[in-house]
């Protein structure tokens, strides 16, 4: 495994990946409403720009820093990780957070000067109203919910996709274009354009994105627990209570034949033409080596399968 990069390179990151986000945002603002007086199409252009953007971002500087790009998303993996270890501590939170927060006026500015405009010009775009602030609640809850479920069910791989997939869609279906993100805010209160929002209206939405951030956070919990679930219908148990490894029976006692599987498991082939795939995988880095039933539906009184484990803990099927 590689080590960790120091937390400067890791900040580093954090505030090349939000300055490129929101230079991308109002860059691509401000060249849809050069080039169409349609509002739909000024939108239609910028969420495509936002969303393919922030996937790519994320895919670029996730295994660097984690690709946060966001202080809400990056508070809420601090605080679902802090049992774990599995998010950013809180000095590097606080280090990404502030990063993300110079990285966003950094990205408005240059997407300003990219296109030959005032540099420093504050928003006069006005953005007040309880509709809009209700929009953030719900884009920023809705984010930071699939963010925490995917790592949840162990699909984090998804996020780059998901994220960008989501984005697109909360632009469109909120009536606040879904900011959703209180470091882009901010830097986007620097650029009087069409993707600006004033600085009056700075405090609303960002205590909004916080409290929709705080909202999905606990639904993330009702929802999918605490914990990371390995995968469905299965859970892990105490080493002292997996029994060591044996090869399955099938019906009658007689043993099944195994079969090579790709994917790093075994096929285990059993009377009246039932299978059980056992598949490998490593769970965390206290395992160095498990083996999953992938199948928790055969009646497990005529597949009495144990599955062993080595170091301090194993896997096996829900009862």
């Amino acid at each position: 495994m590689l080590s960790p990069a120091p937390l400067l390179r890791r900040a580093a990151a954090e505030l090349t990946g939000t300055a490129a986000l929101v230079a991308i945002v109002v860059g691509s603002g401000i060249q849809a409403a050069e080039l169409s007086p349609d509002i739909g199409i000024q939108l239609l252009a910028n969420s495509l720009a936002s969303a393919i953007g922030l996937g790519l971002l994320i895919i670029l500087f996730g295994p660097l820093s984690g690709g946060y790009l966001n202080p809400v998303v990056t508070l809420a993996a601090w605080w679902a990780g802090r049992r774990d270890g599995s998010g950013p501590s809180g000095r590097d939170a606080g280090a990404y957070v502030g990063a993300q927060l110079a990285g966003a006026v950094v990205g408005a500015l240059l997407a300003e000067a990219m296109f030959g405009r005032t540099v420093i010009a504050w928003s006069t775009r006005e953005r007040i109203g309880d509709r809009l602030l209700l929009s953030e609640v719900v884009a920023t809850a809705g984010l930071v919910l699939l963010i925490y479920g995917l790592t949840r069910i162990g699909r984090p791989q998804l996020t780059p996709v998901a994220v960008a997939a989501y984005i697109a869609a909360a632009i469109w279906c909120t009536s606040s274009g879904s900011f959703a993100n209180p470091a882009a805010t901010v830097g986007r209160a620097f650029t009087d354009s069409f993707t600006g929002i004033s600085p009056a209206s700075l405090p609303g939405f960002v205590a909004a994105q916080i409290a929709g951030g705080l909202i999905g956070l606990g639904l993330g919990g009702v929802l999918f627990g605490r914990s990371r679930q390995v995968s469905e219908g299965l859970r892990r148990v105490p080493r002292e209570d997996v029994p060591d490894p044996v090869r399955p029976v099938g019906p009658g006692g007689d043993r099944p034949q195994e079969s090579p599987q790709a994917g790093g498991g075994r096929l285990v082939e059993c009377e009246r033409g039932e299978r059980q795939l056992l598949v490998e995988r490593v769970e965390s880095p206290q395992l160095s080596e498990g083996l999953v039933l992938a199948d928790g539906e055969i009646d497990q009184a005529r597949h009495q399968l144990r599955v062993g484990a080595h170091a301090e803990g194993g896997i096996t099927g829900e009862p």
